[in-house]
């Protein structure tokens, strides 16, 4: 079969052995049965060859600095911030859902619709934005990183280092699909909470009254909540999905299995959220008096009256390890990704670095050097990342509202969200706006 190259619109012909860039296999059988037997034989082979973007970039989302905004939630309100991390999966999904689509259904990335559709200067203002919330992101990563090496009796100086190069080094092998398959392997290290779950045995009946006891009215409440909103949404996530569904391969038949995708990382990630609430909450019912947790030995000592002694050091430090490497990959990318459509600059992970590719590479290298440099030569870790999720907030609408915009110029009548699917989603996206806008005076104060 000679190698033609698809149509604009993405169809790829279904002769028998044909795959489309993404590696999704056609169905060579001819009729209806046949065409259904080949689908009930290769939706596995379907979601191995698509599913990858959605769940890296939401275990990314669970980063080092959301597991701490989550210990602190359950420290001091227990099981009624159960809630909130629920609804929130809706929204993780709307917002990664239109990049995907922005994505397959244009080919080009976030920056270059900007660039194309707003200009250059918006672009710029846009990449500068995704760079510093980018480094700002490694910043967090690096000190979780940090924080799990001095809870094991290891110097920041020996950690940073070889996390730094480590994460360099894995964005060189020349393929996308490696990159991706080391982002969840890391990102599964996450999943230790789950196990810890089950042995703190929480109070069922008290958590059920948490999820009906829910205090809008109180300040601090309301704070956390906002806290938790501001940290759900950040604009390398937008970045990195829309860019990694181009250097994948995606095409328009692969954008269910991507939803599929998107879908299941965010309810993992939530569930993620949950679970550390949860954990903490129920150290806090058994007797623990967790003042401030703002450190991975902090977090795993609180949980001491329901995991024990050793337990807690061992699992929340393979989450936080695990949360920390991958958003430290997604992030740096997204920045790398990003900069690069802005600038015009080639930018692929399936080419080793070469004359082309090096600006790309160097972007990416620099990012992952400033943030390590950040953490090592900071005294108050806790006020830098207090200051990025500030930075996180006020840059929530301006990435939301390119997004929308985007939305409703690039993609044609019949690809865009229409009627109530499309007030919806916008609500929800002035939602999570208003909430980090909100954060801001407090964590300023």
């Amino acid at each position: 079969m000679s190698a033609a190259l698809p149509d604009p619109a993405g169809a790829y012909p279904a002769e028998a052995g044909w795959t489309d860039r993404a590696g999704i296999p056609a169905i060579a059988e001819e009729g209806p049965r046949g065409a259904a037997r080949a689908g009930r034989r290769r939706w596995w082979l379907v979601l191995l060859a698509v599913w990858g973007p959605g769940l890296v970039v939401m275990l990314a989302d669970t980063d080092a600095g959301s597991l701490v905004t989550a210990s602190q939630s359950g420290a001091r309100w227990g099981y009624a911030m159960v809630l909130p991390e629920l609804v929130l999966i809706p929204i993780l999904y709307v917002v990664q859902e239109m990049t995907v689509r922005l994505g397959v259904l244009t080919g080009k990335g976030h920056g270059a619709l900007i660039r194309e559709h707003f200009g250059r200067g918006w672009a710029f203002l846009s990449a500068g934005t995704l760079f510093l919330s980018a480094t700002g992101a490694l910043v967090t990563e690096f000190a979780g990183i940090a924080g799990v090496g001095e809870m094991f009796g290891l110097a920041r100086w020996v950690t940073i280092p070889i996390a730094t190069t480590t994460l360099i080094a894995v964005a060189t092998i020349g393929r996308y699909r490696r990159v991706e398959r080391i982002g969840i392997f890391f990102g599964l290290g996450e999943l230790a909470l789950l196990p810890a779950l089950v042995l703190a045995h929480p109070h069922v009946p008290a958590m059920l009254h948490g999820l009906t006891s829910v205090p809008l009215g109180h300040g601090s409440y309301m704070l956390l909540v906002a806290a938790n909103v501001g940290a759900v949404i950040m604009p390398w996530m937008i970045f990195y999905q829309q860019g990694a569904v181009i250097d994948k391969g995606l095409t328009r038949r692969a954008i269910r299995a991507e939803r599929q995708d998107t879908a299941v990382g965010a309810i993992l990630t939530q569930v993620v959220m949950i679970a550390m609430v949860v954990l903490v909450a129920a150290a806090v019912e058994r007797g623990a008096h967790p003042l401030n947790l703002e450190t991975v030995g902090q977090i795993a000592a609180s949980l001491g009256p329901v995991l024990g002694a050793a337990t807690p050091r061992v699992l929340i430090g393979l989450a936080v390890l695990g949360a920390a490497l991958v958003a430290a990959l997604v992030a740096s990318l997204a920045a790398s990704w990003g900069l690069s459509e802005v600038l015009g600059w080639p930018h692929t992970l399936n080419r080793r670095p070469d004359r082309q590719t090096a600006k790309f590479y160097v972007t990416y290298a620099l990012a992952h050097v400033l943030g390590a440099v950040l953490v090592l030569a900071s005294i108050n870790l806790i006020g830098l990342i207090i200051d990025v999720e500030v930075m996180n907030a006020l840059l929530l609408p301006i990435v939301l509202g390119f997004l929308l915009a985007l939305e409703a110029r690039t993609l044609a009548s019949h690809q865009r969200m229409r009627g109530g699917r499309r007030v919806l989603v916008t609500v929800l996206c002035m939602a999570v706006m208003g909430f980090g806008l909100y954060m801001i005076p407090a964590l300023l104060a």
